[in-house]
């Protein structure tokens, strides 16, 4: 006789009621890759330590914002919390070329995970309407502030998204470090390296101060700063004032090397 996980038994995750056919399939699917797929070798391969798990709310909505150094975040952080976490995940996980994008894009589709247009203003303004979406169901919400993946484990500059979704609905923020997943699968590297990393959980933070303030620049500014601040402070990386792809994209255009700073654990 199998013995399900208790996650799978109790709580918001065993509840569908309301939901669609593709909804509890989603669910399914999820639970699967944690706990009896991927989930587990993941852990066994790359043992993760993992600090500040208390921080998490065990109910209601919260934004868990982290860095952002590898693909391997999207699964690695998601294996280590006891709460199912939707992402905002960029559109081209859902659209690439051959076999490997077609199984991408099925897992990210089945993992209940949202895709991103980053394209302009207006898609921006989808992306958060997405958000706040998930947020209203008081559900996790996962978003890398810098909007892409680091291309040189740098940290840059956060979209202030992040600000106007956590200011829109109220809720808290919890600051999150990846550390050591750069080493294990930087931007373009196919097959991770086995090693071990490091999640870091920073304390909510609590914006409420702030109440009603989602339309002022200088207000989500100031906000998007502080997370990024607090992820700066957990991973320690390098900071550049700069938005990831805008430098990327001058880097390009000089026909510049990628430069790399790979860090160990500290």
């Amino acid at each position: 006789m199998v013995t399900l996980p208790h996650q799978w038994t109790t709580g918001p995750c065993a509840d569908t009621t309301g939901l669609t056919d593709d909804e509890r399939g989603s669910r399914v699917f999820y639970h699967l890759m944690k706990y009896v797929l991927l989930g587990p070798l993941l852990r066994l391969l790359f043992r993760p330590r993992i600090e500040g798990l208390e921080h998490i709310p065990e109910e209601g909505a919260a934004i868990v914002a982290g860095n952002h150094l590898s693909f391997s975040d999207h699964f690695l952080m998601p294996v280590v919390l006891e709460r199912r976490i939707t992402f905002l995940a960029k559109q081209e996980y859902f659209t690439g070329p051959g076999i490997k994008g077609r199984l991408t894009a099925a897992f990210f589709r089945a993992a209940g995970q949202i895709p991103v247009d980053r394209s302009g203003k207006e898609a921006g303004k989808a992306a958060i309407r997405e958000g706040l979406g998930v947020l209203d169901r008081g559900e996790l919400l996962g978003i890398y502030p810098e909007g892409t993946r680091s291309h040189d484990g740098r940290l840059y500059k956060g979209k202030v998204g992040v600000a106007v979704m956590a200011l829109t609905a109220g809720v808290p923020v919890v600051p999150c470090a990846m550390v050591g997943t750069f080493e294990i699968q930087p931007p373009g590297k196919v097959v991770p390296r086995i090693r071990r990393v490091t999640i870091r959980f920073g304390e909510p933070l609590d914006f409420s101060r702030y109440a009603g303030s989602a339309g002022e620049k200088a207000v989500v500014r100031a906000v998007t700063d502080e997370i990024m601040y607090e992820i700066l402070r957990l991973s320690g990386q390098e900071y550049v004032d700069e938005y990831a792809a805008v430098v990327k994209a001058a880097e390009a255009d000089a026909g510049a090397p990628t430069r790399k700073f790979p860090r160990g654990e500290r």
